[in-house]
């Protein structure tokens, strides 16, 4: 499932690096907290993994 805005590429990278254990769960806020409960390493690869060009900062609420 690829990201929908740039903010929640972002968001699934640090998720992922906490997955990994690169990062701290305590240093996580946010969406990347529950993303991190909620996804696999595979899903949360493949978000990050979105190309941010053309996206939108972020989201808007319809999609």
């Amino acid at each position: 499932m690829p990201a929908k805005s740039k903010a929640q590429q972002k968001a699934a990278g640090a998720a992922l690096s906490a997955k990994r254990g690169e990062t701290k769960m305590s240093d996580l806020q946010g969406a990347s907290k529950s993303m991190v409960k909620s996804m696999s390493e595979k899903e949360l690869h493949d978000m990050a993994a979105t190309r941010r060009k053309g996206k939108p900062e972020h989201a808007s609420k319809s999609d």
